[in-house]
């Protein structure tokens, strides 16, 4: 299920309030100024820090 793009447009990372962007795989939105990837789950982006995993760690 894809995110709908108007959604996308307004979401941003809760950390750091930059705007997300979905990642290749289509799995998660990661924020390129924290590198945190919030998970999407049956198309419904979990958009909670302490659920988000740090990419290059």
């Amino acid at each position: 299920m894809a995110i709908n793009k108007e959604l996308l447009e307004i979401l941003v990372c809760p950390l750091c309030k930059a705007p997300v962007q979905l990642t290749p795989d289509e799995q998660g939105l990661k924020c390129p100024e924290c590198r945190r990837v919030y998970p999407i789950r049956d198309g419904i982006p979990t958009m909670i820090v302490d659920e988000a995993r740090i990419e290059g760690e």
